[in-house]
């Protein structure tokens, strides 16, 4: 159970009006430049329904509501508290949110939590206005926090759940609409609208919280430690219950940045989802190369018996240097053998009329240390691939990774508070010859690229002898 104490509220009887400032980029709500702007909020969601089942109520709306800086002065005017769930590429928009806030109300409290409070507690504290801060998961602290702010320091130490089967399902109503007609037609809140991985409406979920790895890109895992995982009975409950209430369901995103872990957890997905769920609906979720390797066999009956239609894997690079510069733990030759299976499975399942799986993957360029050599085998190894959606970005020295903890103490980092460098094709990193890599994603190396193509395929002619040794 969820360990929150009451008192509610002060005890001089004062009734707080409380905002919940939903963050992102202006307008992507109201016109989005893609369909990931619009995703929910699970935090918020979760710690919003847990002050709820307790008594306390917040108003709320999104940054991404608006199309103006004024406008969110407006709707901010009023308040005694703004609380916000602070990322790291949402930090500037808090730290400008918070700004705003205490300009319309004076002697108005900010409370604010979230991973950035947790990985970059040096930069929540330099900004005044942010009252308190909560570093780690908050289910546990979040009612006290919120009901008697006066009675913690400014620095609060965040208390989590155990396992996720205590949380409570969360109340999707208490996350943000659309702001505009052309995008409420598209959008079936509370369910969230279709994403490029499988038909509309989506529901978004999580069934394990934080990765385990230690990639040093990575500052997830200095955030919050990892808790028992949601029982897999509970996560088709609630797919069934979003279902016939607010579905018909057309595909599932499962959030977890790992979900390809634990083979006992996984095993019962495979018994349980296709015979307890409403519908075996397609989903996109979360591997590794290495685990695929490791586990060949679950991975094949994940994608065939539950519909595991997009899977996503970071392979990040081609290249052994690179992932050991990014202590990836995983090879060259752990990304090409989950590639050869998943098109072993999805010429399979095409050849006998069933829709093929794809990988949606993650791939970093202008990683420190990278060559151009590197680059040029990361880009084989897309052109290699049968059935791909890449999502290429340029590495971002984020606070609380091991790497970008590194680069901004030597003084590397392009980053700022004002600017957290969102955009996948922003510039991140000093020293770093960015103009070469827009002109390899712009074509002008293909030559170079393809010149190595024919080794690589070579490489891979024996895709049995291959798995039987991994």
């Amino acid at each position: 159970m969820l360990k929150n104490l009451l008192p509610k509220e002060p005890s001089n009887g004062k009734i707080r009006r409380r905002l919940w400032l939903d963050l992102g980029d202006l307008g992507d709500l109201v016109n989005p430049a893609g369909p990931h702007e619009q995703w929910q909020d699970h935090g918020m969601g979760l710690l919003r329904t847990i002050l709820k089942n307790n008594g306390i109520e917040t108003d709320m709306f999104s940054t991404r509501q608006c199309t103006s800086w004024d406008e969110v002065e407006r709707r901010m005017k009023g308040y005694d508290m703004l609380i916000m769930n602070v990322r790291s590429y949402t930090y500037p928009v808090a730290y400008r949110s918070a700004k705003i806030f205490k300009r319309v109300n004076p002697k108005g409290l900010v409370l604010t939590g979230g991973m950035h409070a947790t990985v970059a507690l040096d930069e929540m504290l330099s900004v005044p206005e942010f009252d308190h801060i909560c570093q780690g998961p908050g289910e546990n602290v979040i009612v006290n926090l919120v009901a008697n702010p006066e009675s913690f320091d400014r620095v609060v130490l965040g208390v989590g759940a155990k396992s996720m089967a205590e949380w409570p399902t969360i109340d999707r109503t208490m996350w943000p609409k659309p702001a505009s007609k052309k995008l409420e037609g598209k959008f079936n809140w509370p369910l969230e609208p279709e994403s490029g991985w499988g038909p509309p409406p989506v529901a978004t979920l999580l069934t394990s919280r934080v990765c385990p790895w230690q990639c040093v890109f990575c500052n997830e895992n200095s955030y919050i430690p990892n808790m028992g995982r949601r029982p897999v009975e509970m996560v088709i409950e609630e797919l069934n219950y979003l279902d016939k209430t607010y579905g018909p369901l057309g595909s599932v995103v499962i959030h977890d940045s790992m979900f390809f872990q634990n083979p006992t957890w996984l095993e019962e997905w495979v018994d349980k989802y296709p015979r307890m769920a409403n519908k075996v609906w397609p989903y996109w979720a979360a591997a590794r190369a290495d685990t695929v390797r490791q586990w060949p066999d679950l991975f094949e009956a994940v994608i065939r018996k539950t519909n595991w239609s997009t899977v996503s894997i970071g392979f990040e690079s081609g290249s052994d240097r690179v992932l050991k510069i990014l202590n990836k733990e995983c090879t060259e030759a752990d990304n090409y053998f989950a590639i050869d299976l998943m098109t072993r499975i999805g010429d399979d399942m095409e050849a006998k009329g069933q829709q093929a799986p794809v990988f949606w993957s993650n791939i970093m360029l202008g990683i420190p240390g990278e060559t151009r050599d590197d680059a040029f085998k990361t880009m084989r190894m897309l052109k290699y691939t049968k059935r791909i959606m890449p999502s290429i970005s340029f590495y971002a020295p984020y606070p609380g990774s091991a790497l970008g903890h590194q680069l901004i103490a030597e003084g590397k980092s392009l980053m700022s508070k004002e600017n957290y460098h969102r955009y996948p094709d922003d510039e991140k990193l000093k020293g770093i010859d960015y103009a070469f890599y827009r002109d390899l994603l712009a074509g002008k190396y293909n030559e170079e690229v393809e010149r190595g193509m024919t080794s690589v395929r070579q490489g891979r002619t024996d895709f049995w002898e291959a798995l039987a040794k991994a």
